[in-house]
Parts: C-alpha cells; structure tokens; sequence
C-alpha cells in the first residue's frame, strides 16, 4: 500500500542484458566453476518501481525475496547437505544479479532503496564458509547499506538484530535470525533515515504494549522493518 498524495509509482523493470536480464528471465552465470554456465531463475522475480515524492525526488525501489536455504523435503542428513549446498548456491547467484542490477543503476547516478526478506545473514548454517561470502555481503558490496546488517557482521551471535524468530521443536527453544532488511544507496545516507525492526521482545514500545505484542506474534515468524527518511 502506498498514498499517492506522497508517492507516484511505476511499475518499470529493468533489462541489463546478458550480464543482468529482467528478473522475470533466466539468468546465467556458472555457479560451481565446472566451465559451464548454471540457468538461474527467481520464483518470486523482484519488483521494481520507479518511484517519484511529492517534493520531486527520484529514486529506485527494489523488493526482493531471496532462494531459501532450508532443506525442504530432505529424508536423509546426505540430502540435507546437498539441499542446502545447492540452495545456498542459487541464492548467491540471485545475489549477484541483484547486485548488478543496483550498481547498474548507481552508474547512472540513480538512488536506490532494496528491501525484503533476503534469507540470509551472519552465522545462520554451517555452510557460510563454504562460499566466502554471503548473499547480504554481496548486497552491501554491490553500494548499498542497512545498519541492522552492518552491526551484524563481526558481532556475537547473541548481541545481533533480530527480524524472524523460529521454534525449535527439537530443543524447544527459539533461533533468532536477520533475514529482513531495508538497505539504502549511500546518497540516501544523508536523508536523515531512521531504521527500526517492529521485534516483540527486543522493541521496549512493541514489548510493553500487550496488543501490538501479541499481533506481532500472531501474524508471522518475521517481524516489520521500517524506514522513516526525508525525501
């Protein structure tokens, strides 16, 4: 949902070619280093908005939902591992166009806001390492920035932002996971932005009042991350 007494939105995908195509087509890129090239597709393909403010200001708006890495449908702990291996792999490539996409548009000095569930984030599997590197890293290396991610790297697993919070039947506890972000291009940094993830327990204002708590909880495993800026 969106005002439009505050926003004027189009719908405008975008093509880059071989190197970055619409989301809606097939992306290839060779995922394995096996000299041949791997045909990547998104489910859920990002939307992409040319959006306009009332005060005239222009940017891109990009919402993304990223490969799981779950190991749906997996019998065995072998296939398990070969599930994840393998859906971590497409998320890196659908990271990676994604990336392309967002610094094809910073060339052409336009403004950029990513946000949705990317599926990933620091220290969720015992597969990270594998890659070198995560799909939210690509995404912040491509030239964009959310705090929430930027203090998750390189802290302790307890002191991280939360945004989805998932029961563990085999413990009966609860893993706290950032999955969900709001990133921003760098000449957006300057719009006074004020992140904040809606978490029933880690937000006092959420936690305290008991409607709000309880819908919160009611209504997903993810929580809402907002983004107040000036434009």
């Amino acid at each position: 949902m969106y005002d439009p007494r505050v926003l004027t939105v189009r719908h405008d995908p975008r093509d880059g070619g071989q190197r970055a195509p619409r989301f809606d087509q097939v992306f290839h890129i060779d995922l394995d280093i096996d000299a041949t090239e791997d045909q990547v597709q998104f489910s859920k393909p990002p939307m992409e908005l040319a959006v306009e403010t009332r005060a005239g200001e222009r940017f891109r708006l990009i919402g993304a939902h990223l490969k799981s890495k779950a190991p749906h449908g997996a019998e065995t702990r072998d296939a398990a591992i070969r599930i994840s291996i393998a859906n971590r792999r497409k998320q890196l490539a659908q990271a990676i166009w994604l990336g392309r996409r967002i610094k094809a548009h910073l060339a052409a000095d336009e403004e950029v806001i990513l946000m949705g569930d990317l599926n990933d984030g620091p220290g969720l599997d015992e597969f990270e390492n594998l890659f070198g590197r995560s799909s939210v890293e690509i995404l912040l290396q491509s030239g964009v920035f959310d705090p929430h991610a930027d203090t998750a790297f390189g802290s302790e697993p307890g002191e991280r932002p939360s945004t989805a919070r998932f029961y563990r039947p085999q413990d009966r506890g609860y893993l706290e996971a950032l999955l969900d972000y709001i990133m921003i291009s760098d000449g957006l940094k300057d719009r006074r932005p004020d992140w904040r993830i809606w978490h029933p327990f880690r937000d006092p204002a959420c936690r305290d009042a008991q409607d709000l708590h309880e819908a919160l909880l009611t209504a997903s495993d993810h929580f809402p991350v907002t983004l107040d800026i000036e434009l």
